[in-house]
C-alpha cells in the first residue's frame, strides 16, 4: 500500500534537518542537553515513522502508523516550547520550527480524520 506524498516526505526530512541544526546551536548545559535529547528523538522519528506509514500493508496499518507520527509531532511541539523558554536568544528559529511542527500536526490529523469517515 503505497500511501505517500513527496511533499510530506520532504517536509519531514527538512524538519529533522532544521531541528538538528537548532540543537547544535544550543548552549551546552544540563537542561538543554536533556530537553534537546528528547526533542531530537521525537522530532526525527516523525519523518522515519511517516516513511514507515508509506509502506503500510493495509489502511488500518497506515492509520496506526500515522497516529504514531502524530504522537511524536505533539511531543516534539512540547519539547520545542521548553527549549523556547530556556533559550530566548534562539527564539526566531525555535518559533519557526514550532510553526512547522504545528502545520505537520494539522496535516497528519487531517489524514487520520479522513480515514475515520
Amino acid at each position: 500500500m503505497k500511501n505517500y506524498n513527496e511533499n510530506l516526505l520532504r517536509r519531514t526530512l527538512n524538519f529533522s534537518e532544521n531541528l538538528i541544526n537548532l540543537i547544535n546551536k544550543l548552549p551546552k548545559n544540563l537542561v538543554n542537553r536533556e530537553i534537546s535529547r528528547q526533542a531530537f528523538r521525537s522530532g526525527t522519528s516523525m519523518g522515519a515513522n511517516y516513511r514507515e506509514a508509506c509502506e503500510a500493508e493495509s489502511s488500518k496499518d497506515f492509520v496506526h502508523k500515522i497516529r504514531v507520527v502524530l504522537k511524536e509531532a505533539r511531543e516534539t511541539k512540547y519539547w520545542l516550547k521548553l527549549l523556547l523558554k530556556n533559550n530566548p536568544q534562539l527564539s526566531d528559529e525555535i518559533i519557526k520550527l514550532g510553526k512547522e511542527c504545528a502545520e505537520l500536526i494539522k496535516i497528519f490529523s487531517s489524514i487520520v480524520s479522513k480515514f475515520k469517515n
